[in-house]
């Protein structure tokens, strides 16, 4: 038992306690110690993990995660938002976005059906924020493109409202995928989800992506909840401007003498960005120490 051999490698699928994990060797499937409920803690998808004796013996330290879905190690996170159908919530999505940043995953913003409404007055706002912005267009080859090259050797989860089209975005990526996909349901203005578990898709030319569950169920450790004072810090675009407010402690939502805020009156923040981060400074004032 001692001299048994070790493997590392990568989850790419968990179910029901049975994971299937990429190794140099090929793929196995594999169920892990008893150990780990005892920790505290569970193998998910994208963890490294080591193997030994066709058991999963050891979670190597993860870089980030993501209770639900359950993903580990996450080099980007996608946030798909469609033109019209449903038509994009900014302030959830500036929300989630937020998050991301907080959790150390770089956001990117995908602006789909393009061919339906134009994506452009979305994309300014985010290329205005830093944010890398794609808009496809299926008729347009270079768009996927882009995007395929964005994602060259990394691990990268898409998310973004049920009906924005995430599986057909993965089809078009990497199209012998095949991903099921569902129609939008015009009564409940919402996509039916698709998918059934969370599983690493490997791109043919490096990397790997996830299909995750929509926006309703998209959440991170409850313990990463964003103080006030840290948010300004998960808008990646305001930190230039808050070394030209006039008060140290200044909250960047309605003071006089504000940088964040002369930054949005001059045009250099988008309004809808700092709306959205003044509705979650609100909230983040609410929050009770125990909460936290």
């Amino acid at each position: 038992m001692e001299n048994a051999e070790k493997i590392s490698g990568i989850i790419t699928k968990s179910l029901g306690g049975l994971y299937t994990v990429k190794t140099s060797q090929g793929f196995c499937e594999c169920r892990a110690r008893g150990i780990f409920r005892k920790r505290g803690i569970s193998p998910c998808t994208g963890d490294v993990v080591e193997i030994e004796n066709g058991v999963i013996s050891e979670i190597m330290p993860r870089k980030n995660y993501i209770i639900r879905p359950p993903l580990a190690n996450l080099d980007l996170i996608l946030f798909v938002v469609s033109t019209v159908s449903p038509s994009p919530d900014f302030v959830m999505l500036d929300k989630f976005i937020a998050i991301a940043e907080y959790q150390k995953i770089t956001p990117a913003v995908v602006i789909t059906k393009t061919d339906l409404s134009s994506g452009r007055e979305i994309a300014d706002i985010y290329r205005k924020s830093g944010i890398e912005t794609f808009e496809i267009d299926y008729h347009n080859s270079e768009s996927v493109n882009a995007l395929r090259d964005f994602l060259k050797d990394k691990t990268s989860a898409f998310t973004g409202n049920s009906g924005a089209g995430k599986s057909t975005l993965i089809n078009a990526l990497e199209p012998n995928l095949n991903i099921a996909t569902g129609e939008i349901s015009e009564k409940l203005g919402r996509g039916r989800h698709t998918t059934r578990c969370v599983q690493l898709y490997e791109l043919t030319g490096g990397g790997y992506i996830a299909d995750t569950a929509g926006f309703s169920t998209f959440e991170t450790n409850r313990y990463n909840i964003i103080k006030k004072e840290e948010l300004s810090g998960c808008f990646r675009e305001f930190p230039q401007y808050t070394d030209n407010c006039r008060f140290r402690d200044c909250s960047h939502t309605c003071e006089k003498g504000c940088g964040v805020i002369e930054a949005v009156r001059c045009g250099e923040i988008s309004t809808s960005r700092h709306e959205s981060y003044c509705i979650m400074y609100n909230e983040a004032k609410l929050l009770k120490d125990w909460e936290l």
